[in-house]
């Protein structure tokens, strides 16, 4: 059995590290100081509306310099010449957005090239008048009708590894994850998925690994990224019987 993962997420608004809220950029930090020797993977994501790609791959190369963990990159990926670009900067996983709908063949031609488990898959959601789950697309600013479950399947038979649920409404809420929404549909995704939006403590992450399938829980906002808040939300959680390296 997998173990559980902790991803850490980092969200880069004009090169510049910026929490979100909403999928919009909320809050810069003043400082870009994060420890990056407890995390078991770090997932960088370029939320400017206004791309500017050399200046992302930068940062990516940075990142690559001074980290050991795996690295996944996204944020407006469109072709494989970005996709060859990310990686040889130092990228170990491709994060692929909402192109994937209005160009499903990048999925099967990233896959081909580098491999299923090179490419992490965001769906984005959002729960609407209390009651039903919509995807999003534009980075969270278009509705669709597109049948959730039909939609991630069809990403994994195109060559997708994995599938991360991102929740749109809870971006940035620290209110917790929506459990009942992700029980239901990590049972029905036939591959490991990732979770991320509404994690404020340390009892949601323990809950979501407890109550759903989700292989990894991914966050932004419940900490500032130091080594003691790492180390003591795994030590949490493996005190509580969760299969997580520490």
């Amino acid at each position: 059995m997998l173990k559980k993962r902790v991803i850490i997420t980092l969200t880069f608004n004009n090169g510049v590290l910026f929490r979100t809220k909403n999928f919009n950029p909320d809050y810069r930090y003043t400082k870009n100081f994060i420890d990056l020797w407890s995390i078991d993977e770090l997932m960088i994501i370029d939320v400017s509306k206004r791309k500017n790609f050399k200046k992302f791959q930068n940062i990516i190369k940075d990142f690559s310099r001074n980290c050991f963990v795996p690295i996944t990159v996204g944020g407006g990926i469109k072709d494989i010449d970005q996709v060859n670009q990310c990686f040889n900067n130092g990228a170990d996983k491709i994060l692929l957005g909402s192109e994937s709908i209005k160009n499903p063949k990048l999925i099967s031609l990233v896959s081909k090239k580098f491999g299923n488990q090179s490419i992490i898959q965001s769906v984005d959601f959002k729960k609407i008048d209390n009651k039903s789950y919509k995807i999003m697309c534009q980075s969270g600013k278009r509705l669709t009708n597109i049948d959730i479950i039909k939609l991630c399947n069809s990403y994994i038979n195109k060559g997708v590894g994995e599938i991360l649920l991102n929740d749109v409404s809870n971006d940035g809420s620290l209110l917790g994850y929506d459990l009942k929404f992700l029980k239901k549909i990590s049972k029905k995704i036939k591959c490991p998925t990732l979770a991320l939006g509404g994690a404020g403590k340390w009892e949601h992450i323990l809950e979501i690994f407890k109550k759903t399938k989700i292989q990894a829980a991914c966050t932004q906002n419940i900490y500032h990224f130091t080594e003691e808040s790492i180390l003591s939300a795994k030590r949490f959680l493996k005190k509580n019987n969760i299969d997580i390296r520490v």
